[in-house]
């Protein structure tokens, strides 16, 4: 179901090879470019909302997340959880709380039995932020659905979830078939809201 057409030939004439990668692309819908453009759009909206509390949509799922993990001993998830967690590698990780830390919005401790592995903890004054944020992540999310109207955005969400699915990416490169539509992610997008 890929692409079956020739290579482009680079040898040729610059006007052939843009015939050639056009009649390739030929009534093709590309997935990529609006769900981008989509993803910005939201972005921006839920970052305005959060320009008063000097925080970025990303940066409050990133509290959100510590405060999620973190256990009646307050001590804080291990970077490494976070990470896991946000599912993005430890280096962006530690570049993201840069800011957080830099703002006193979070601190980072280093654990008591194992020196090399460092606990993220919410301030009082990121706990303060992350409610304030909350309130207004929640009334952005709520605009949102009301101008997508509630059967769009749920499709909107399942679908995002079935992309991002470990199943999705198995069946993409070749493997078991993808999970019908709404069976992935449903139990776990009841777990990002407030983020």
């Amino acid at each position: 179901m890929g692409i079956t057409a020739n290579p482009v030939d680079v040898n040729g004439s610059p006007d052939d090879s843009i015939a050639s990668v056009m009649a390739i692309l030929g009534e093709r819908a590309c997935t990529i470019t609006p769900l981008r453009l989509a993803t910005r759009r939201l972005e921006q909206l839920y970052d305005e909302a959060l320009a008063p509390l000097n925080l970025k949509a990303t940066q409050l799922a990133l509290i959100a997340g510590i405060h999620r993990l973190t256990g009646a001993d307050q001590q804080g998830p291990a970077l490494q959880d976070l990470a896991a967690l946000l599912a993005i590698q430890l280096s962006a990780l530690t570049h993201a709380l840069r800011p957080l830390v830099r703002d006193g919005i979070v601190e980072l401790r280093q654990d008591a039995q194992d020196r090399r592995t460092k606990h993220s903890v919410l301030t009082s004054l990121g706990k303060t932020r992350l409610s304030e944020g909350v309130v207004r992540w929640a009334a952005t999310n709520d605009q949102v659905e009301v101008v997508l109207g509630p059967d769009a955005a749920a499709t909107l969400r399942t679908l995002a979830g079935q992309v991002a699915s470990d199943g999705f990416l198995v069946a993409f490169r070749g493997g078991d078939q993808p999970p019908a539509a709404g069976t992935e992610h449903k139990e776990e997008s009841s777990d990002h809201r407030g983020e």
